[in-house]
């Protein structure tokens, strides 16, 4: 077999990518090693930025965001038992659109089925060969049997892991990593959400967040030890937790109700440099990581596929590699942008072990300053609604 770009792992970063070179005419296949079902399985944060819906809306799989999502104009900070809200559209003119990551997900499988783009699932035993030269090719097995393909390019969309990254040789990659000392225990549940906005809680307890999928479908979380395991957690001592950590105000209106699914997640930043080897390019998590805080882990793997997609555009259509030859580049400096906003916000709002009395205060006078300083909730509405491309 052979095509122009073989795209390795079908989550939305790879979906998406395929779809916007299906729309130049630019062939792909993509290798998924699970089912459709179980990728539409996995639950994933759901607020986009105004760039991915750009990105969806050329890629002509965005009717159904924006007849469901949701526009939010603005996000509520709560510390000390008090709320403020910081105007994203007052502040930027721009907004972020709840909708969650398998909604994104549904959209681009249903849109390149639609079109009878192939799409390989159940693969193992993935190999990438010749990515520093200029005949790349992949192997792998399927349903017992050997298969291979050729290509020009190789994305690797596969995640932290997954074989894209490890093929690049360790002598030529550098990776950064944090990994943070607590986690986040996170429940669905239908109930209606607490607030209109989302709300990102500090408390002397430790941190929460309330957000949403829909008007009648809820995402909570709460900071939680690494050693937890959602079996120690009852729905019942999950929602009392909830409570103690959100004002007064906001805990009394807050409807509960059974979980529908209850997990948590560690928490890490990580980055490897550089995202291209040869004709072998990183997209999303496959070469970095941000921590949840602020939503940034799908937007960022989105820039990076418009950075991998505006370079291959220009290749098959100019022949002109500069984009490709850039790629890397131009990624990372967005990548350790968004890096750096996940990593100070997290900061802002998480109780850490080693925090001394005078770190707390700091943190206090930081959430201080962002409620009272204008210029403060500007550049932090920039970040949260998405650094331009």
């Amino acid at each position: 077999m052979k095509t122009q770009v073989v795209i390795i792992g079908g989550g939305p970063s790879g979906l998406l990518l395929g779809q916007l070179l299906h729309t130049r005419g630019i062939e792909a296949v993509v290798l998924e090693r699970k089912t459709r079902d179980y990728v539409l399985g996995r639950i994933r944060a759901g607020v986009l930025e105004s760039g991915l819906v750009d990105l969806l809306e050329e890629a002509g799989v965005a009717d159904r965001l924006h007849r469901e999502g949701q526009r939010h104009t603005g996000t509520q900070i709560a510390a000390g038992g008090e709320m403020f809200g910081v105007a994203f559209s007052a502040l930027t003119d721009r907004h972020v659109t709840v909708y969650g990551q398998t909604e994104v997900t549904q959209d681009l499988y249903d849109a390149r089925e639609a079109a009878g783009l192939r799409t390989e699932f159940l693969v193992e035993d993935v190999v990438i060969h010749g990515a520093d030269g200029d005949a790349p090719f992949v192997t792998y097995t399927q349903g017992g049997s050997e298969r291979r393909i050729d290509c020009d390019f190789v994305a690797g969309c596969d995640g932290f892991h997954g074989v894209s990254r490890k093929t690049i040789p360790e002598d030529v990659r550098r990776e950064y990593e944090k990994v943070y000392p607590f986690g986040w225990l996170g429940i669905l549940s239908r109930t209606p959400p607490v607030h209109e906005e989302l709300i990102y809680a500090n408390s002397e307890r430790g941190f929460a967040l309330c957000s949403m999928r829909n008007e009648n479908l809820s995402r909570y979380y709460i900071q939680c030890d690494l050693s937890d395991s959602p079996e120690d957690w009852s729905d019942e001592a999950f929602w009392a937790e909830l409570k103690r950590r959100l004002p007064d105000h906001v805990a009394k209106d807050l409807v509960t109700g059974p979980s529908i699914e209850k997990s948590i997640a560690p928490l890490r930043s990580f980055v490897t440099e550089p995202m291209r080897w040869g004709r072998l390019f990183l997209c999303g998590d496959a070469a970095h990581i941000v921590p949840p805080t602020g939503a940034k882990g799908l937007n960022t793997a989105a820039s990076d596929v418009h950075y991998l997609y505006e370079g291959l555009r220009q290749f098959y259509e100019t022949g002109e590699s500069e984009g490709i030859d850039r790629y890397s580049e131009r990624a990372l400096l967005r990548v350790w942008k968004a890096e750096r906003f996940s990593w100070w916000f997290s900061s802002l709002l998480h109780r850490y072990p080693e925090q001394t009395a005078f770190d707390l205060k700091m943190q206090e006078a930081e959430i201080a300053f962002l409620r009272d300083n204008e210029a403060q909730q500007r550049a932090f509405a920039e970040n949260y609604v998405g650094l331009p491309y």
